[in-house]
């Protein structure tokens, strides 16, 4: 199963996947009123690390990753560099005078980062496709190829972009070395009036220079997450969002929680029981007050339930903002 068209919209193929509206959205911010969700932390709450980016890049051997923060994450693998879900902007929103705010600035600043030679984009949303980044990055590196899934293209074709590859799920392209697959996620695009589902949603798995990774993009739970690890791992290292989970009820079709991601990295790990599981990077929190739960919250549940069910510690990254690791 995959996404599809009915009449042009994409859709999730699983059911009770459709996005609540309106009326629900209206209902969530009545209960707001009277649940006051936990206190924004002040700017700046969270750990944060000096980044230890290899420049202009990487050894040959090397995979070195660098979360710089939300879903943004600098992956240096060999020669290869590239970037997902580039956000660099102050606020997730149209504008940058009201919407939500960064707790955390960027890990590594924009004008820090080395010589782009691809840019992965999960799907359209404010805080993952952050038009201002976009047009500076095509400034700054003219010749990277844009991968994103289909019919996303046109809005970074219209801020510059030039080297654009759309994928459906399950398609591959074979850029700089590398094959990359679209993988499925449980999701949906909105960014402006009239365009909701017209452009589609996906992760990302990469094999180059002898490394699997794969980057899970924005995503709820749902029943592929096994297969993706079995067409496409053994992983060694995979990005899973942990955040914006709160209230259950409206965010469950969207959005994993920190108990939902840890059964993603097992489903993707089941299909290569006998190999060591992938060091799993947990993205999507701490930077953006998107829902309503406390923003601290996130990594604890996730190392708990990490815990609970016996895997190696090792193998959980929760990073500091900015924070580099190598593996090998």
């Amino acid at each position: 199963m995959k996404a599809g068209r009915l009449g042009g919209p994409f859709r999730n193929p699983w059911p009770h996947s459709e996005p609540h509206g309106l009326r629900d959205v209206l209902r969530w911010a009545r209960e707001r009123r009277f649940r006051q969700p936990t206190p924004t932390p002040p700017k700046g709450a969270f750990p944060a690390s000096p980044p230890a980016v290899v420049y202009p890049r990487a050894g040959a051997t090397e995979l070195r990753a660098t979360w710089i923060g939300h879903s943004t994450v600098l992956l240096q693998i060999g020669e290869l560099n590239l970037i997902t879900d580039p956000v660099f902007s102050q606020r997730a929103f149209p504008v940058q005078w009201m919407g939500p705010r960064r707790v955390m600035d960027p890990g590594l600043a924009l004008a820090a980062l080395p010589p782009l030679d691809l840019v992965l984009l999960s799907h359209n949303h404010y805080d993952h496709l952050d038009r201002p980044a976009v047009k500076r990055l095509v400034r700054a590196n003219p010749q990277a190829t844009w991968v994103v899934p289909l019919g996303l293209g046109r809005y970074v074709r219209g801020w510059g972009a030039r080297q654009i590859v759309e994928l459906d799920w399950w398609q591959t392209a074979d850029v700089h070395g590398g094959r990359i697959t679209a993988t499925p996620a449980r999701h949906f695009s909105n960014r402006r009036l009239g365009d909701r589902n017209r452009s589609l949603w996906c992760g990302f798995a990469l094999a180059v220079r002898g490394w699997r990774t794969w980057f899970a993009g924005d995503t709820a739970y749902h029943p592929q997450f096994g297969e993706i690890g079995s067409r496409c791992g053994p992983f060694d290292f995979v990005m899973i969002p942990i955040g914006a989970y709160e209230p259950r009820w409206f965010m469950e079709r969207v959005h994993v929680d920190p108990e939902e991601a840890v059964r993603i990295y097992q489903d993707v790990a089941a299909a290569h029981a006998g190999e060591r599981g992938p060091l799993m990077l947990a993205i999507h929190w701490g930077t953006f007050r998107l829902t309503d739960e406390p923003m601290d919250e996130p990594p604890r549940r996730m190392a708990a339930r990490w815990q609970e069910v016996g895997f190696d510690e090792e193998r959980l990254w929760i990073a500091a903002f900015g924070e580099t690791r190598s593996l090998g």
